[in-house]
């Protein structure tokens, strides 16, 4: 049930702050259970980051705010999102340009092979790497450090170097090494981004999924609206998905994310010829430029949509996306972590609600969790 945005006094409702999947998945599964959910989401539209939407002249569905592809490797997480869309089965092969060539990602042989041009065997990459990586890091705590001792300092300046420089805007000497930590390198020819179990895209979006997860009579959705801590009294409990520190009133300092920008561009035909395609030169302004249609490969369009995305830092009207996480940022986090653990009657969730990088496989299975301990707890 959709209600507007004419107020949120409801005494008796449980609120889940975001429409994302992560306050949508708790609001069905507290909904099912018998209870009433009030979502607010401070946006005109549901699924937060992942809103999807066909373009109105091309019909192409469009990732508006950046391109995400489900992966997972559980079975649980799969069988749940396949109840309210079918997944197309959808594997993302990632291109780069580098150097004024075009490389296959993730780090692949064939990766290896392009850079340094040989013919090397899985088992001579893989020795040929092990020679390249400084292993004198033993124990890296930075994303540079990470890298070198990974896969030395020509693949890294290649490939990660410049791109990291834009995409956080920060030095990769300053970013923890957790975020390299998830990237593969292959000693064979799979291009395949990731290495999951399932992966692929809803037949009808992402948008689609969230509003018939939200579909229940025991649900409620305000739109529109900005919902603040000093709101949570007229409420059993809150889940909230939002900023940690904007709920704190930003009282310990604003912590550091990143923010996107889009650059639309209309075209007939094929644009790029693959969805993403990564800029890893320093000198070129944006980090990737992604192609909608692409993602849809059993639907045919004449024309095409490209977005060229650019990176930069978040700031008070922006929409965060990735929290920074820096090394030397986390005095600060714990300061809220504290206060969060101290909250009555609030439970932080999703990515910006307890500042981590969360896939959507992930944050879907949190809120199945989150829910069974609060209805245990009851």
């Amino acid at each position: 049930m959709f209600v507007g945005d004419e107020g949120y006094s409801m005494n008796g409702y449980i609120v889940c702050v975001g429409a994302g999947f992560s306050g949508s998945v708790i609001a069905r599964e507290l909904a099912e259970r018998g209870m009433r959910v009030l979502v607010v989401d401070a946006r005109p539209h549901v699924a937060g980051n992942c809103f999807t939407q066909r373009d109105s002249e091309t019909n192409i569905m469009i990732h508006v705010y950046g391109p995400h592809i489900f992966h997972t490797n559980s079975d649980k997480v799969w069988n749940y999102i396949n109840q309210f869309d079918e997944i197309i089965p959808f594997v993302n092969r990632v291109k780069a340009h580098a150097r004024g060539k075009v490389y296959s990602l993730p780090i692949n042989l064939l990766t290896i092979n392009q850079l340094f041009g040989k013919q090397l065997s899985p088992r001579e990459a893989e020795d040929f790497i092990k020679h390249k990586a400084d292993l004198s890091i033993s124990n890296p705590e930075t994303f540079e450090q990470q890298a070198l001792s990974f896969v030395g300092r020509e693949i890294y300046e290649t490939f990660f170097r410049g791109y990291t420089r834009k995409q956080w805007g920060i030095e990769p000497q300053k970013l923890p090494a957790s975020i390299l930590r998830r990237l593969p390198v292959r000693f064979n020819y799979d291009d395949n981004y990731y290495s999951c179990k399932y992966q692929g895209m809803p037949k009808n979006g992402y948008t689609f999924i969230i509003e018939r997860i939200l579909d229940h009579p025991n649900i409620s959705v305000q739109l529109s609206t900005v919902f603040t801590r000093d709101s949570a009294k007229n409420f059993e409990h809150i889940f909230y998905s939002g900023p940690i520190d904007s709920w704190f009133g930003y009282s310990e300092g604003h912590l550091g994310y990143r923010t996107l920008d889009f650059e639309r561009i209309q075209e007939d035909g094929d644009f790029q010829g693959n969805a993403v395609i990564n800029y890893c030169d320093e000198d070129v302004p944006w980090t990737r430029i992604v192609e909608h249609k692409h993602f849809t490969p059993w639907e045919n369009h004449e024309k095409t949509i490209v977005y060229r995305e650019y990176s930069r830092l978040c700031g008070p009207s922006d929409s965060p996306y990735y929290p920074i996480r820096l090394v030397d940022d986390k005095q600060q986090l714990e300061k809220y972590l504290q206060m969060a653990r101290q909250e009555h009657g609030v439970t932080f969730v999703g990515r910006l609600g307890t500042y981590r990088y969360l896939d959507m496989d992930i944050a879907i299975s949190e809120a199945l969790g989150v829910v069974d301990r609060f209805v245990t707890s009851l």
